[in-house]
């Protein structure tokens, strides 16, 4: 069974920037994408960038520019580096291995 724990958020100030951790464990042999998405309250989760195995990433073109996803295969981590952050990038932000795996969330707030 994999399991995913994200680390990383909190709060910072508009054009700032924090860098999201994603460490897995378990199965997670193989090939297999990883991707980043967020939630804020009320509305559905989004992707924000999702890297393939072996693949170019691809992101959202509202962090296009801005956030840049990465993986380190040996540790099991994805990384989402994001920069340059607005008060609309606040939401919870979860990692992700399609199909169904997913962290717990981390909260990333961008205030003044």
């Amino acid at each position: 069974q994999m399991q995913l724990v994200e680390s990383g958020g909190g709060l910072v100030q508009p054009g700032g920037s924090l860098r999201l951790s994603c460490r897995g464990s378990g199965s997670l042999d193989g090939r297999y994408a990883l991707a980043w998405h967020r939630q804020v309250p009320g509305k559905g989760r989004e992707l924000v960038a999702i890297l393939p195995d072996g693949g170019r990433p691809y992101y959202e073109s509202f962090v296009k520019g801005r956030f840049i996803i990465s993986r380190d295969h040996a540790r099991k981590m994805v990384f989402l580096q994001m920069n340059n952050l607005q008060p609309e990038d606040t939401a919870i932000y979860y990692c992700h291995i399609p199909p169904r795996t997913w962290g717990q969330g981390t909260q990333v707030t961008v205030s003044s």
